[in-house]
């Protein structure tokens, strides 16, 4: 596995389960839904990788279920400014992590 590879999945990872060091955007309906606290913690001790959701082997993608929806969470790597795609999702110093997490319908 190359070297990149394995630092972007190490940040990815660190990232989602402590929120820390990412910014976290909830879209209104997962942010309103009664099972929130629920859903924040799936996402946080998610470990359902394989290579058919997880074929770059980064941890930028998960999805389970709760309740009776299914619900999506994705790494987007932006530059500090927000304005760009990332030159280095390697490099944190250059990336902005964002963490969106939606149902499936809102993809």
């Amino acid at each position: 596995m190359k070297c990149k590879t394995i630092r972007i999945r190490d940040l990815n990872d660190r990232a989602r389960q402590s929120f820390a060091e990412c910014r976290v955007h909830l879209t209104p309906a997962v942010r309103d839904h009664d099972s929130l606290n629920q859903i924040l913690c799936n996402v946080q001790h998610y470990s359902s990788f394989t290579t058919d959701n997880d074929s770059y082997n980064e941890h930028d993608f998960g999805s389970f279920a709760v309740e009776d929806d299914v619900v999506f969470w994705k790494w987007d790597y932006l530059d500090c400014d927000l304005q760009y795609h990332s030159p280095d999702p390697a490099d944190p110093n250059v990336t902005c992590r964002v963490l969106t997490i939606m149902f499936v319908d809102e993809y």
